[in-house]
């Protein structure tokens, strides 16, 4: 077994940091300055997001959605969305499976 508590770790801002990667999924923690944002993107993986710390706010299809500590999204794979920060926040990211199909790394072969 593996733990981690998200809210002590050190994590500088730009410089996410991958707590497990297998091939069934990648948990990255993410530390976004308040006013900072993930500008719209996407992935190959389904993707939940949980607010550790801060606040921040979701954009998808135009709907905005705020949430704080302890909120949980779940994204499709390839939705796109944009996620800023109203507050110094605290992300964890879980991609699965990982690398999902179309990913890049996912038609290397050993």
């Amino acid at each position: 077994m593996q733990t981690w508590d998200i809210r002590t770790l050190s994590i500088e801002p730009h410089q996410p940091q991958v707590l497990r990667s297998d091939s069934e999924s990648r948990a990255i923690a993410i530390q976004l300055p308040a006013g900072e944002e993930l500008q719209e993107h996407q992935v190959h993986e389904r993707t939940y997001l949980l607010v550790v710390e801060g606040e921040i706010e979701g954009i998808k299809d135009g709907e905005q959605v705020t949430a704080g500590p302890g909120s949980l999204a779940h994204f499709e794979p390839n939705e796109r969305r944009t996620v800023r920060s109203l507050s110094d926040a605290r992300l964890l990211l879980v991609l699965a499976p990982w690398p999902g199909v179309g990913h890049p790394s996912a038609a290397r072969t050993g």
